[in-house]
């Protein structure tokens, strides 16, 4: 078995989101990992909350888990033409910890939405988000599944061979790149 260890990070916090079904089934095409899926439900942040009792246990295990992992994979719904506010949290809270947990960290963006673009416009503001923390954005291929109701099966894998395709280059190009990371 692997010994790589592989984060996801969902920017909804629902149950039965389709970024989190695409999250799992990217994490599955991935290959042998230890995937971990992050929990997302952090307070907003409040920098006076900070100052005064520092930075929470919940955002501190998130950022421990960005640096354990070998690489990241960042399923994000696109919400009025940008990421959601759960994403942004979690960025603006890790940002305030510690050390720099994204700091050449491997990550792989995709989305999926109700919409024809499939989330370009949310893809593009993550990784303008994540730019600051310089991590090792994988370029591509892009996964953008639009009208993301429609491309599910039963046990939650992609139907649409266009999506599934890209998922897996997407997926091998990740895992290139934890090995890359690896043996530099």
């Amino acid at each position: 078995m692997s010994d790589f260890k592989l984060l996801g990070l969902c920017g909804s916090l629902r149950k039965a989101s389709t970024n989190r079904l695409l999250l799992r089934e990217a994490a599955r095409r991935f290959g042998e990992a230890e995937f971990t899926e992050a929990d997302l439900r952090l307070p907003l942040y409040d920098g006076d909350l900070e100052e005064v009792s520092g930075i929470p246990p919940e955002v501190q295990r998130l950022a421990d888990q960005i640096a354990a992992a070998d690489a990241v994979i960042v399923a994000t719904p696109e919400y009025n033409k940008g990421i959601s506010g759960v994403l942004k949290n979690a960025l603006d809270w890790v940002s305030r910890t510690e050390g720099a947990p994204w700091a050449n960290k491997p990550v792989a963006v995709m989305s999926a939405t109700a919409g024809r673009a499939g989330g370009e416009r949310a893809q593009n503001m993550v990784r303008l988000c994540l730019l600051p923390f310089r991590p090792l954005m994988v370029p591509g291929p892009e996964v953008l599944v639009a009208a993301t109701a429609k491309q599910w099966d039963g046990n939650g894998g992609l139907t649409n061979e266009i999506n599934a395709k890209a998922l897996d280059g997407l997926m091998a190009a990740l895992r290139r790149a934890v090995e890359v990371s690896r043996a530099g």
